[in-house]
């Protein structure tokens, strides 16, 4: 569901980067009271089209929820290009309620965070708030961008050392210039990391990994990690940026070997504890199909990559085209993206309730 916020403050990050600051009313501090690393979506619409993206938290979870997020410009991107160009502070601007599973709930242990240019937006917030509320944590932040300039919560981050320099440890490496610190840069790949992470830390004594950026280092990083022999259950991955075309990932067992069903399919959804059926035009996606009875079925990316339309398989089977967002544990346990399924069988049950 979303709600109508006012902007309190747009501050700019770097040449191409700002936050976002949302002004939250008392009434609705519980429905905005978010998990670190969590995100949002947001709504506007411009000639009668819906526009909607997502964006993730960079404030530490608190008893107030302050609802701030980052937002890194992309190449023809319509919300982006508005919100470094146009929004100001007064403006109002539809929120969905906080989404997402790239979370960590503040407990003791080692965790280590490997990201890429806007990915640090839900890390930042994972950080802080774990070394704020558990003393006996630690953290590992290793980050990749552009240049130095280019470089989103530099001052953020810094503070984070400086208020934790014996649990806080901080590895910087930038593409395009030379650095201080004594490593070479270059891209921050496969191959880099599997020859860097055993130099920094203890590998196979980190209790979690949180992956996040652009799908290259995303997908880079989890093969360099599982060469290591991490094992997959504690690595988390939340993917910013995919390029046209670029291949799907694995699918759930219910749906790997599905093709379209023949003759036409019913979809039967269940939303906010109303259930409706309704037959699916070809080629439609199962989201497609709940959208033109159901406007209010949750979703943002239509991409595969935010898991906002997040549903449970109850029946049938379903071809998936891409999966960026959910976890092989969610695949195996029957959830799907409605915005990627297509039927596979005569009937289709879903349960975005779930």
């Amino acid at each position: 569901m979303f709600h109508p916020l006012r902007v309190s403050e747009v501050e700019r990050l770097t040449d191409d980067s700002v936050t976002v600051t949302f002004a939250v009313p008392p009434e609705l501090n519980e429905t905005f009271r978010h998990t670190p690393g969590q995100h949002v979506a947001l709504r506007r619409v411009v000639n009668g089209e819906e526009i909607r993206r997502t964006y993730s938290i960079c404030t530490p979870a608190g008893e107030r929820p302050v609802l701030r997020v980052g937002i890194r410009l992309v190449e023809g991107g319509e919300f982006s290009t508005y919100a470094l160009k146009e929004l100001a502070v007064g403006d109002t601007v539809d929120v969905m309620e906080p989404t997402g599973r790239f979370r960590l709930e503040p407990r003791a242990g080692h965790f280590v965070a490997i990201v890429g240019g806007s990915g640090i937006t839900p890390v930042l917030s994972i950080a802080s708030t774990l070394l704020a509320r558990q003393p006996d944590a630690r953290f590992c932040l290793i980050r990749s961008d552009r240049t130095v300039a280019s470089t989103m919560f530099l001052e953020e981050v810094a503070d984070l050392k400086d208020r934790h320099p014996d649990r806080f440890q901080l590895v910087t490496v930038v593409s395009r210039e030379e650095q201080q610190t004594g490593l070479p840069s270059g891209r921050l790949d496969e191959e880099r990391l599997a020859g860097l992470l055993p130099a920094l830390l203890p590998v196979e004594s980190v209790d979690g990994w949180f992956l996040c950026g652009p799908l290259g280092l995303v997908m880079g990083a989890e093969r360099a990690l599982r060469a290591l022999g991490v094992p997959r259950k504690v690595i988390h991955q939340e993917i910013f940026h995919i390029d046209d075309g670029a291949p799907g990932v694995t699918t759930p067992a219910r749906t790997a070997a599905a093709s379209a069903a023949p003759g036409g399919s019913k979809l039967t959804a269940t939303l906010d504890g109303r259930s409706g059926s309704w037959p699916v035009q070809d080629g439609d996606s199962l989201l497609e199909t709940v959208l033109r009875s159901r406007a209010d079925a949750p979703y943002a990316c239509k991409g595969g990559v935010c898991g906002t339309c997040r549903a449970f398989l109850v029946s049938g089977e379903v071809r998936m085209d891409r999966n960026y967002a959910l976890e092989p544990e969610e695949t195996e346990a029957g959830y799907v993206l409605a915005c990627q399924s297509h039927p596979a069988t005569a009937e289709v049950e879903l349960d975005f309730d779930r």
